[in-house]
């Protein structure tokens, strides 16, 4: 069974059971895939299923940080919800450890020596980690890792 086949069943799951939050959760899922195979002109893999769904996440994330800001806790609650809706799809993510290991195999795969070698090296990670961490982490952990070579 695919994503997507898993993702509709639970849709008609929380129809059926009048699980008003997780089914506007699943609509919300829903749209996102069809506005991307409308973007796509054609159906989606289950690996940009993924995508879409990390990209959801991300969103979610964003929106929990800013109604925070605003003090909308009765937003914030609604985001967390639906948010843990998508994680329920999503790939278990990495621990940090294994987030390090990769990043120091990549490095010593292309033969990083100082932060020029930032691209390269995260053209090779960023295939292997997709939705499983968060790009801007793996980017920053990258950015250390090499910035604290060179000064060694």
């Amino acid at each position: 069974m695919t994503l997507r086949e898993r993702i509709e069943i639970d849709f008609k799951a929380a129809f059926k059971s009048s699980d008003k939050a997780r089914l506007s959760s699943l609509r919300l899922i829903k749209a996102a895939f069809k506005n991307r195979e409308i973007e796509k002109r054609e159906e989606l893999s289950d690996d940009e299923v993924i995508e879409v769904l990390s990209t959801l996440a991300k969103q979610q994330k964003e929106s929990i940080v800013e109604f925070r800001k605003g003090g909308r806790t009765d937003l914030v609650l609604k985001e967390e919800a639906e948010l843990g809706v998508i994680k329920e799809y999503l790939p278990e993510e990495l621990p940090e450890e294994e987030i390090d290991r990769m990043i120091n195999e990549c490095i010593s795969e292309v033969s990083a020596s100082s932060i020029s070698d930032m691209g390269r090296i995260m053209k090779v990670l960023m295939p292997r980690i997709k939705g499983r961490a968060d790009g801007k982490v793996v980017n920053a952990k990258v950015r250390k890792i090499l910035q604290d070579k060179e000064r060694s």
